[in-house]
């Protein structure tokens, strides 16, 4: 862990610039100081190697706390009135309205991993939450969905798993008020079960979370993950991107009409060195 924190604070350009900025900083104050007090006091002796110790400990203390790559960091916004957090951690663990994505089919079947993963944010969905029910979880999903359009496009009866396709960023809402699950279509299914989706149908069903959140939400937390990023991965952004406009999205969306007091977008564990972290709070502090 230690090895790893210190491969990503030295082994990006942030990182480098901040714990070498730091060091600069850190160096011509306590360099400053000890100029001062050899001037003020000339008499008294100045145990060299000692000094020269202690301000290079103070420097690299100071530059690898700083420079540290963060587990959670968060900003608080004063216009409009809300919180953004990021944190690696277990989706599921969290306090606060979950967003799951979907493909357009609202698959649901875990069986052999072909159509749902059981190790995707889908697949926990229905052990986690739904205790590997699937027959209730299409249930929920069916009566969630009731009165929504279905596009012209239907898949082929041939295929596995369900054949009736919605329009992209439909949301079934499930859950109660203390607990809702904003089940979002973001991708697309084809006919031989290989799903794709874009940066418009990315943006298009986060807006749609983020109304469903102002509808059902209550002004609760909000807790999404970063969708996007496995099978249905959109090509042109990596997962840092992909959680750049996940903020982003959020923040517009905020200034024009509230959803709700905090987002929390929760990164994965396995995706930590793959996310320059250093270069995510520096955005958010931009916006």
């Amino acid at each position: 862990m230690i090895l790893r924190g210190f491969k990503l604070m030295l082994g990006t350009g942030r990182g480098l610039r901040i714990f070498l900025g730091t060091g600069l900083a850190v160096f011509g104050l306590l360099g400053g100081l000890v100029q001062l007090y050899a001037a003020l006091w000339p008499k008294n002796e100045i145990n060299q190697p000692v000094i020269v110790v202690l301000i290079v400990c103070a420097i690299l203390a100071s530059s690898t706390f700083r420079a540290w790559p963060r587990h959670a960091f968060g900003r608080n916004f004063d216009l409009p009135d809300i919180n953004v957090r990021v944190m690696v951690g277990d989706l599921f663990d969290q306090k606060g309205h979950l967003v799951i994505g979907f493909s357009d089919a609202f698959d649901t079947d875990t069986t052999d991993g072909e159509i749902i993963s059981p190790v995707s944010v889908q697949g926990q969905f229905l052990h986690r939450v739904y205790g590997d029910d699937r027959d209730r979880l299409d249930r929920d999903l069916e009566a969630a969905l009731k009165g929504v359009d279905l596009v012209a496009e239907e898949l082929s009866a041939d295929k596995r798993g369900k054949l009736r396709r919605y329009p992209m960023g439909t949301v079934a809402t499930l859950g109660s008020s203390t607990q809702r699950y904003f089940c979002v279509a973001y991708t697309y299914m084809h006919n031989h079960l290989i799903v794709k989706s874009t940066v418009d149908y990315l943006w298009e069903a986060l807006n749609s979370v983020w109304e469903a959140a102002k509808l059902y939400g209550q002004r609760k937390a909000v807790v999404i993950p970063i969708i996007g990023s496995e099978l249905a991965r959109i090509n042109c952004l990596d997962r840092e991107s992909l959680l750049k406009m996940i903020i982003l999205s959020f923040v517009a969306r905020s200034r024009q009409d509230e959803v709700c007091k905090e987002l929390i977008v929760v990164v994965h564990p396995k995706d930590y060195e793959k996310i320059d972290m250093l270069e995510v709070r520096a955005f958010l502090k931009t916006l």
